[in-house]
């Protein structure tokens, strides 16, 4: 069984405050974009989990998402049997995407249909908060606006066709550090999430990318000014708008037009800036099996 694990992107990242277990509480609009990694997952009779990757510094036990989502299944059904899953890695890694919490969420979805265990998405999505809180999302995709620790999904219309540029620089950003340095107080400037929100529903894409915004900017792009760079590229080269995706470094652009986003993909990619720079679309929900 062949699963795709897509990407996400935040339209919208506000912090509200922070709850007295230390987790935040954040509103944010969610957005599946076509990147993705791929997950492979086989039956065997051998009892236990052999989890490979395709890039040597991911690790194949517990440490990784998936090996947990297998087990989080495997141990609650008592099930006897083996998987044996290869994860071929495409999303960046420790880029604000939630590669490993869409990886997850497949692992959760290949599981489910390669036992019969008959769990509904909503009765995966709960399991997958035990993960993590991207991963109930990653299991439902589309667009969404997330509240509470993120576990608090609503659909919302899809975004309007665009093309998205994705640039990421060669670094990577620890969440950690990001949340434990935000300074939240009367200077915070929060995007406007209800902003966006009203714009999806009038399906008015200028809208939305007007109202664009990230609270963590604030911390990652001191600490790391290429992802400020990133934007102002994309921007001067045609982008509605370009902003961080989650806790960065990614940087996103969106654009209305596909040769205008080639040739700003060509700039960025001349530039260096971005040691990893991609076009894509966004994923909508609906799509056909090949997209499960």
């Amino acid at each position: 069984m062949k699963l795709k694990a897509f990407a996400k992107i935040n339209l919208g990242l506000d912090v509200i405050g922070r709850r007295e277990d230390g987790y935040h509480q954040v509103r944010m609009i969610m957005q599946t974009i076509r990147m993705f990694d791929q997950l492979e997952i086989e039956k065997s009779s051998t009892p236990g989990i052999r989890l490979s990757v395709n890039l040597p510094y991911v690790p194949t036990d517990s440490g990784n998402l998936v090996y947990r989502a297998a087990s989080l299944l495997m141990e609650e059904f008592s099930i006897q049997e083996g998987v044996d899953i290869r994860l071929n890695k495409f999303i960046p890694v420790a880029a604000g995407m939630a590669g490993g919490s869409s990886d997850a969420a497949a692992a959760l979805v290949g599981v489910n249909r390669l036992f019969d265990l008959g769990l509904s998405r909503k009765e995966l999505m709960e399991r997958g908060l035990r993960l993590g809180a991207d991963v109930p999302y990653c299991v439902m995709r589309g667009t969404a606006l997330a509240e509470g620790i993120g576990e608090k999904l609503t659909r919302l219309p899809a975004l309007p066709s665009c093309y998205i540029l994705i640039g990421k620089p060669g670094i990577s950003v620890s969440t950690k550090y990001v949340y434990t340095n935000l300074k939240l107080d009367a200077r915070t400037e929060h995007p406007d999430i209800d902003g966006i929100i009203e714009a999806l529903e009038n399906q008015d894409l200028g809208g939305v990318t007007g109202k664009m915004g990230n609270v963590l900017e604030s911390v990652t792009i001191p600490r790391y000014p290429v992802i400020e760079k990133i934007k102002d590229l994309m921007k001067a080269e045609g982008a509605l708008n370009a902003l961080m995706s989650g806790s960065g470094p990614t940087v996103f652009g969106i654009f209305d037009d596909r040769k205008t986003a080639e040739r700003a993909q060509q700039k960025l990619r001349d530039s260096r800036l971005a040691r990893q720079v991609f076009l894509t679309e966004a994923f909508h929900n609906g799509g056909t099996e090949d997209d499960q």
